[in-house]
């Protein structure tokens, strides 16, 4: 009785279903650890479901009152209102969606470019390695963003996929070089040797060798160029090189700046810094939320490893 119940159990038993859950108990377990991880996390899932939810709250022509321009600080409003008399705080939750995806879609394709472009030349070496340093280098050398408002005049950026196509085809040259330094130490580690002794593929060793110890890096990075892509993409907007057609926070502050006054007004100043707070709350939650991160991919970091 006592066998075939163990059998049973043995046969229901899923390794990789036990892997999962063994991942996401630690990820929680290193997110709740410390307080600030915890506030990072908070902070991140809240500004989500605003880039979720947000334009499902409110209409796609946010309503404007006449009697309430520049409105201060209340329940009603808030974060105040604009030059219309549109809540503020309508606009960064509505503006959150575009900002969100754009920029995570940026740190998606940088993150993609970059590893498997220096995986490849950190393993193959030979012309491979030549030719992806050698376009690695051109990005390096080259200001981001500076290029990003050239190529502004040349695309249309209005969708979120567009944005975050250049973002991350103007970013991944850090990312690439770091990847292929830390490929050519692992390449030559013994267990690499072992696998190409086995006869195994080029592409096997690299994706299910080397690409998992490289994870570590890879995690932090993500969420540091959604960062970088998030500033990038608010910075073109106030610039005024991308249509306006969509809202986004760097909308707000080309308005606020150029159009509304709100550097010499102090009654518009909420409509100024409304942006900026958000900006600075979205960018702590990542900061903190960075440590956590970086513990859950690397176990040699947890206290009760």
């Amino acid at each position: 009785m006592g066998t075939t119940s163990t059998m049973k159990s043995i046969k229901q038993f899923n390794p990789k279903a036990y892997q999962r859950q063994s991942f996401w108990r630690a990820a929680w377990k290193a997110i709740s650890r410390k307080p600030g991880r915890l506030v990072g996390f908070i902070i991140i899932v809240i500004f989500t479901l605003m880039a979720i939810v947000g334009p499902y709250l409110f209409p796609k022509e946010l309503p404007i009152d006449p009697n309430a321009i520049y409105a201060p600080l209340s329940w009603k409003y808030p974060l105040g209102t604009d030059f219309e008399g549109t809540s503020n705080l309508a606009l960064i939750i509505t503006g959150a969606r575009y900002v969100l995806l754009a920029a995570a879609l940026g740190a998606l394709f940088t993150v993609v470019f970059g590893t498997v472009l220096g995986l490849v030349a950190g393993y193959f070496l030979g012309w491979s390695d030549s030719v992806i340093m050698r376009i690695t280098d051109f990005f390096l050398t080259v200001p981001s963003f500076p290029l990003l408002v050239v190529l502004s005049t040349v695309w249309n950026f209005g969708h979120p996929l567009a944005m975050g196509f250049i973002l991350g085809i103007t970013g991944w040259g850090g990312m690439a070089r770091a990847v292929r330094s830390q490929t050519l130490s692992l390449r030559e580690r013994g267990f690499i040797e072992a696998a190409r002794g086995l006869g195994l593929s080029p592409f096997y060793i690299l994706f299910r060798e080397i690409l998992p110890n490289v994870s570590s890096y890879i995690g932090m990075n993500l969420l540091t160029s959604i960062t970088g892509c998030i500033y990038a993409e608010v910075g073109l907007f106030f610039l005024g090189v991308v249509p306006f057609h969509v809202n986004n926070w760097g909308v707000m502050l080309n308005m606020a700046v150029f159009s509304a006054g709100a550097m010499s007004s102090p009654s518009a100043l909420p409509y100024l810094l409304s942006p900026l707070l958000a900006l600075l709350i979205l960018t702590l939650g990542i900061v903190l939320f960075l440590d956590a991160v970086d513990e859950m991919f690397n176990p040699r970091l947890r206290e009760d490893a």
